[in-house]
């Protein structure tokens, strides 16, 4: 590797970690929540930045207000996937595995359905989505790069994805650990019976953990469609491995951890790249992982305690 190169490496691999670390964040919610694994997470990933295309490409908006509309379909769509993949399980008080099987039935819906949507023109690229590569309009976002020294360069694009991801992980922080919601979802994770006695209304905090995870998803959709100037109908597989590989090293139910996680990640693909080994960039992300729980099975920042019902 090219040592003057390093800056610039480390500046991609804390772009990519930060893509990784805002869509573990979904992941590590709803499963600190509602201890369930959601991985049609992914299919939303993808939809809301579906969602962002449409309102960049057919409406000519914004891609800032384009985000913001997008990142709201997106917890909506999370609501909508509560209600009809998990709900009626939590009634049934069925096993954690039938809502593992509904999430990956709805997340094959949700790319269906993205694949069969309907034309808007005939035009080819007017269509929504349908199953062909797509990419946003010429001038959606700013070009160009911005130069720190001789040895640094990012588009505007990475940093913005950068500093958007931490001020959400920050602001996820803060309403868990500050406000009243973040209290409630703090105590239904602890126990959902004892938050029921004590007035909580479990099913809005479930409604409103979805929205947020899901959200913070969708974001990390658009940015990441945005920054590749890539959306595909399966755009969501290869991000929704590393976010799980994210929360399983930094500690399962762990916000930090999926952060520190989800860094952690990023920085070894890119490094395995600089270091001559790109047909080796998939794979090291779970070498990673594998000799970390050799070393710390529960993760980084250590499991969450056994709900107790």
């Amino acid at each position: 590797m090219n040592w003057q190169t390093l800056p610039q490496q480390l500046a991609n691999g804390i772009f990519q970690g930060s893509i990784y670390a805002l869509f573990a964040l979904g992941y590590t919610l709803i499963f600190g929540v509602l201890d369930i694994l959601n991985l049609a997470h992914a299919a939303i990933f993808m939809m809301t930045a579906v969602a962002a295309w449409y309102l960049i490409a057919g409406l000519g908006l914004n891609f800032v207000v384009a985000l913001i509309i997008a990142s709201i379909v997106g917890g909506l769509l999370g609501v909508l996937l509560d209600r009809v993949a998990f709900w009626r399980l939590r009634q049934q008080h069925a096993p954690h595995l039938s809502a593992l099987i509904s999430s990956i039935a709805m997340a094959t819906i949700f790319e269906g359905m993205v694949v069969l949507l309907p034309t808007l023109g005939a035009d080819a690229d007017s269509r929504i989505i349908g199953a062909d590569l797509h990419h946003f309009p010429a001038g959606s976002i700013p070009s160009g790069n911005l130069n720190f020294g001789t040895m640094l360069s990012l588009p505007p694009i990475k940093l913005l994805v950068l500093v958007v991801a931490l001020l959400l992980m920050f602001g996820l922080q803060y309403m868990l650990r500050r406000t009243r919601l973040g209290r409630e979802m703090r105590a239904v994770a602890e126990s959902p019976k004892a938050s029921a006695l004590l007035g909580i209304n479990i099913e809005a905090v479930f409604a409103k953990t979805f929205f947020i995870a899901s959200a913070l998803g969708g974001v990390a959709g658009v940015l990441y469609a945005l920054t590749y100037n890539t959306l595909t109908s399966d755009m969501g597989n290869a991000v929704e491995l590393k976010g799980l590989a994210a929360i399983i090293l930094g500690g399962m139910g762990s916000i930090v951890g999926s952060v520190v996680g989800g860094f952690i990640i990023g920085l070894a693909e890119v490094l395995s790249i600089a270091l001559g080994g790109s047909n080796w960039s998939d794979a090291v992300a779970f070498i990673v992982l594998f000799l970390m729980l050799l070393v710390r099975p529960n993760g980084l920042f250590g499991a969450r305690a056994t709900r107790t019902g």
